[in-house]
């Protein structure tokens, strides 16, 4: 995420996105030369970026239809949502229960943009251009009370989000932020990008902070993750690399030689 403010900025097509990056990495076309390029940068670093995108987006399919199907809920909040790509959170739940609400927080405006192509085809999903940091301003957004019902228990998704917050933003502090904002019953996805390879760790961290000029985090390691959410309750199997979560298919598990993985799992409240 970003450090200006959303409503100051226009799409800038010549320094990349997160969003239209993980859209290339996906094999989505809503990307520039740009994006390709840091693309491109990333897997000389990290060769496995592809696939490490196309496990976290199985990664939400999976634990959004899990919480939809298994434990009712109904309303999710998605920070750091991207731009809309097959199978969106708001798509998934819907099968499970069509009066489902979503509103999702990013604050790239190419995501408003096309999140707007999104509200016309579904009135229960708004998209708001914000930073995910300003947890006030999202829950007293009107569009937020609209759709998230706060006598009720909500998913607020960070899925692949958190390594795009530099410390002094302290990721764990947003986590508590939005917990204290959410009704008994709620849940905390939880996950971001890990290492073991310090050499990895810092050689995407400085290459991804120099490419977006400086709208980004950093790779951490799973203790730092794990100290994310210490002291909340874990639903089984606690914080995993995310294709072991609850996996509906031998296929989507990951290869544990690769440089770098998703390290999440979902915290019940």
């Amino acid at each position: 995420m970003g450090q200006h403010t959303p409503s100051d900025r226009e799409i800038d097509v010549m320094t990349p996105s997160v969003a239209r990056m993980y859209d290339w990495l996906l094999g989505g076309t809503d990307n520039y030369a740009s994006d390709r390029e840091a693309c491109e940068s990333l897997l000389k670093i990290a060769p496995s970026s592809k696939d490490l995108a196309l496990t976290n987006r199985a990664f939400l399919r999976r634990v959004v239809h899990f919480l939809a199907q298994e434990r009712g809920i109904r309303q999710f909040l998605d920070h750091g949502s991207g731009l809309p790509t097959r199978d969106n959170v708001h798509q998934v739940a819907q099968r499970v229960h069509p009066d489902t609400r979503v509103v999702y927080v990013d604050n790239d405006p190419i995501v408003l943009a096309h999140g707007r192509t999104m509200l016309e085809e579904n009135a229960q999903t708004a998209v708001l251009c914000a930073d995910m940091r300003r947890t006030d301003d999202i829950f007293n957004h009107p569009e937020t009370g609209r759709l998230i019902r706060k006598n009720e228990p909500t998913a607020a998704l960070f899925v692949s989000v958190l390594h795009c917050l530099p410390d002094h933003d302290d990721p764990g502090a947003l986590l508590r932020r939005v917990a204290k904002q959410l009704a008994p019953g709620s849940y905390l996805v939880v996950c971001q990008i890990v290492s073991d390879d310090e050499g990895v760790r810092r050689g995407v961290t400085e290459m991804m902070a120099a490419a977006t000029g400086g709208h980004w985090g950093r790779v951490r390691s799973k203790e730092e993750v794990t100290a994310f959410v210490k002291g909340w309750e874990l639903l089984d199997p606690g914080l995993v690399e995310v294709s072991t979560w609850r996996p509906d298919s031998d296929l989507t598990v990951w290869n544990s030689g690769n440089e770098w993985e998703e390290w999440g799992g979902v915290v019940a409240l």
